[in-house]
């Protein structure tokens, strides 16, 4: 009989743990976001509720979630970059997104961490094989870090998303 009230505890407590979320506009088009707790196939968990502490763009926020869904405290002013985290006891769990703000409200679109990656060295590889196009590449290279940089997205946000995409792909 014990037995079976621990192994009930310890999978309550397990259902309670956010490993895995992904974000959406709020259903009332308020300009905030939905978090969206999930398991690893992006399936909605309704029985994450409670207080968890999460960091948005570097700010600490704690976010109260109802049946896996909280709402972030600020709205969404115009397109940039968001970089949520999440820590718990198994790790720390970071996605990154570019959030686009037209007139039918928010588009998150999740940007993967191999992205990141993938693009400069393109641009280098093709500066590298045609040497006279080495000037045009590092143009190219400064103009999106600057728009990056514009849109919220910092070095420290790159490489805790790469951090994060090589150690769920390990």
């Amino acid at each position: 009989m014990v037995i079976l009230c621990v192994s009930t505890l310890l999978h309550a407590q397990q259902e309670n743990i956010i490993n895995h979320f992904i974000i959406k506009e709020n259903l009332i088009k308020n300009g905030k976001l939905a978090v969206i707790a999930t398991d690893a196939d992006e399936n909605p968990l309704t029985s994450v509720s409670g207080t968890y502490q999460f960091v948005v763009n570097g700010f600490k926020q704690e976010l109260e979630f109802r049946e896996g869904v909280a709402i972030t405290p600020n709205a969404i002013e115009s397109s940039a970059f968001v970089f949520i985290k999440h820590r718990n006891q198994q790790g720390s769990h970071g996605r990154l997104y570019y959030v686009v703000k037209n007139d039918n409200g928010l588009n998150p679109i999740a940007i993967s961490w191999y992205f990141l990656i993938l693009v400069p060295a393109v641009i280098l590889l093709a500066a590298y094989l045609f040497k006279r196009m080495i000037v045009l590449a590092v143009i190219i290279l400064v103009g999106l870090f600057i728009f990056n940089y514009s849109k919220g997205l910092d070095l420290e946000n790159i490489v805790e998303t790469i951090v994060h995409g090589i150690k769920d792909w390990v």
